[in-house]
């Protein structure tokens, strides 16, 4: 069973010698825009397991020679790969923490219970399950008293000191660029201290809550000056949604705009990042800047796409001298004009757009994304929430549906977490009075009441969420999702189908890993449509997000049926969620929207209303879902535009992916 082949998707081949060069003087020439060392590795994984190894290594120097290796640690996603390592190491190379001292590098506050902060978190991750002694372990309590803040924040500071100081210190680094809790503003003298969580920071720190409105007021947190007295420093990002701010990092100047750019000044702090996150370092997102290329068909789409928006001419308008001046010269020598690289590049794209996102019947396909058979075509959507197939390819599933295809959608997760109590407590008192007045059995009333009584008396943040609740919540999803699929054109209910794969049901934020169980519901699937297309959702962003565990689950189907006939002509077509669209280089397939068919697409969103207002975003962004899918759309469709291609209103665009053999 292989549970983690998005890891394996390479959407761009990345020479090896741009992120591990042969030797010193490769690096100095393709590194000379960075201002941090910073190691690429090919995988989250790969990237953690060097972490961890290097922790480990330090840990048993420590213990030779009799002293207490002394680290600070953070929360979140990032580091749960390194965690699992170090569980591994301990366990299985008898790697022990006896003489490591670990300082917590932030807490909520307040919470309304010790379960639901990070410290809570860090124990069920890393902490319960090595020999760490207790006493050796120091964290803020987010359920201290208001008034013990100050004393608290300089004791700990105290006794880092106490300690021998930081030998290590391990860092994330949110969307904002934020270290630890520290945001836009803060100042390098910044100690422990209470933070109030603001905007980006509280939309980040959800991601522990149940939902936005469970995050505390304030985080007490380590400080700049706190990091910087550490003896070594690892800045560690998986995933491309971390691409923009490591660039900024590395590469960009000093600025409190950018807290983690303070980490250029220290005199041992290195970054650690897989290929994902590095995509916008100049070495890999640009590398005709700092070094000779190995031209392919998509760096130079990329290129020539960068060249156009960096000169503001179209394709066909780029000249010798566009070329020349901006680092390009050697695409010169390769195709000997500027217009033959233009041409190559505009006919490239002209022919990933279509209409006919199924394949169009009795046409010349040989220039198009699709095949023209067979038609109709079996399509699957995959959806790993109950909206994202309307949020990110609505226009396309409504398209597929006006052009007679037999189109099923898949959710695959109730999505029930991400429904508000206060939702629920409607919901449950309509039922209530409808069974008042149609109904004399008592049973589904007082059921209603009784989780109305519950949510806004009895429940305690933090616990698991009782199965009557997470019914409810799962049922208004389930009937949303209907409404929407109806509405982009599904005629049959057997077409529509609830996965509510295991892994996600655990009534809390943190889910289970993928499991053989959750991979034999797709496969079953799979098997009854027998698809010639399925689109799934391609979010390659977050290494431990839900989308990224609902792919793994198709593509580990897929893996296992690969040699099924039907399988072999199946075509596979990646989307993207509400917060990005694919870099044009990637694109494979691109489906016009016209104004009516995005109005369209906007109602099918708003089919989700218990989703209208509820649900947080990557960064500080207050548009609703269905205002950040129609930005993207149209701002995908301009980006062809000034490419010099056909004006569409909007445009959902496509990539490719081909089973691992």
């Amino acid at each position: 069973m292989k549970t983690d082949l998005s890891s394996q998707i390479t959407l761009t081949r990345i020479p090896q010698r741009y992120y591990r060069p042969e030797n010193a003087f490769e690096h100095s020439v393709l590194t000379r825009l960075e201002k941090i060392p910073t190691n690429i590795y090919e995988s989250a994984d790969e990237g953690s397991f060097a972490i961890a190894k290097e922790i480990a290594d330090q840990i048993r120097k420590k213990q030779e020679i009799g002293e207490n290796f002394v680290m600070a640690i953070p929360g979140g996603r990032s580091p749960l790969s390194v965690y699992k390592e170090l569980i591994r190491m301990h366990k299985e190379e008898q790697l022990s923490f006896r003489n490591v001292v670990v300082f917590v590098e932030y807490e909520f506050f307040p919470l309304v219970s010790p379960s639901a902060g990070n410290v809570a978190q860090l124990k069920e991750a890393l902490l319960d399950h090595i020999d760490i002694t207790p006493e050796n372990v120091y964290a803020p309590d987010g359920c201290m008293p208001k008034d013990a803040i100050i004393d608290f924040c300089r004791m700990y500071e105290e006794n880092i000191q106490k300690a021998g100081g930081l030998d290590y210190i391990l860092l994330g680094v949110g969307h904002a660029s934020n270290i630890m809790f520290n945001g836009v503003g803060a100042t390098l003298s910044s100690r422990t201290r209470l933070v109030l969580l603001e905007g980006t920071a509280r939309k980040e720190a959800s991601r522990t809550f149940p939902s936005l409105d469970n995050v505390p007021a304030g985080v007490i947190t380590m400080g700049i000056a706190t990091m910087m007295k550490a003896r070594n420093v690892i800045l560690m990002a998986w995933g491309e949604d971390k691409a923009k701010i490591i660039a900024k990092t590395v590469e960009g100047k000093v600025s409190d705009a950018v807290p983690s750019s303070y980490l250029q000044n220290h005199t041992n702090a290195k970054v650690v990042v897989d290929l994902s996150a590095a995509y916008d370092l100049t070495r890999i997102s640009h590398p005709w800047l700092v070094t000779n290329c190995e031209w392919d068909n998509k760096l130079i789409r990329r290129a020539i796409v960068w060249l156009c928006q960096l000169t503001g001419k179209p394709i066909l308008k780029l000249t010798n001298k566009d070329y020349s001046e901006n680092g390009l010269g050697e695409l010169l020598a390769l195709y000997g004009s500027a217009y033959n690289v233009n041409i190559r590049v505009f006919n490239d794209i002209q022919h990933t757009i279509t209409g006919w996102p199924g394949g169009k019947p009795n046409a010349d396909d040989s220039n198009r994304p699709e095949r023209a058979t067979p038609y109709p075509k079996k399509v699957i959507i995959f959806s790993p929430h109950p909206d994202d197939d309307v949020i990110s390819m609505g226009g396309t599933f409504h398209r597929l549906c006006e052009q007679h295809h037999d189109v099923h959608v898949a959710y695959e997760t109730s999505g029930n977490i991400a429904v508000g109590d206060e939702e629920v407590i409607r919901y449950c008192e309509y039922l209530r009075d409808v069974c008042a007045k149609y109904t004399e059995d008592e049973t589904v009333k007082k059921k209603a009441e009784e989780i109305i009584h519950f949510l806004r008396y009895e429940k305690v943040e933090g616990e698991a969420e009782k199965r009557d609740v997470l019914f409810m919540k799962g049922t208004i999803r389930r009937e949303e999702a209907r409404a929407g699929a109806r509405y982009s054109g599904i005629k049959s209910d057997d077409h529509i189908h609830f996965l509510d794969l295991p892994f996600y049901e655990t009534g809390l934020v943190k889910k289970n890993d993928l499991s053989e169980a959750d991979i034999a519901i797709v496969k079953k699937l799979l098997t009854d449509v027998k698809p010639d297309e399925m689109f799934v959702a391609g979010d390659l962003a977050d290494p431990h997000g839900t989308h990224r565990v609902c792919l793994n689950a198709v593509l580990a189907a897929i893996d296992e049926l690969k040699d099924e006939e039907w399988l072999k002509n199946c075509r596979i077509w990646m989307y993207r969620g509400a917060w990005a669209e694919w870099e044009m280089d990637h694109v494979e397939m691109a489906v016009p929207i016209s104004p009516e068919e995005l109005r369209h697409k906007r109602n099918a969103i708003l089919k989700h209303q218990s989703q209208a207002e509820s649900a947080p975003f990557l960064g500080d962004d207050e548009r609703l879902f269905w205002q950040r899918a129609e930005d993207r759309n149209r701002a995908t469709a301009e980006l062809y535009h000034q490419l010099g291609l056909a004006s569409y209103e909007a445009m959902e665009a496509f990539v490719q992916y081909v089973p691992v053999r």
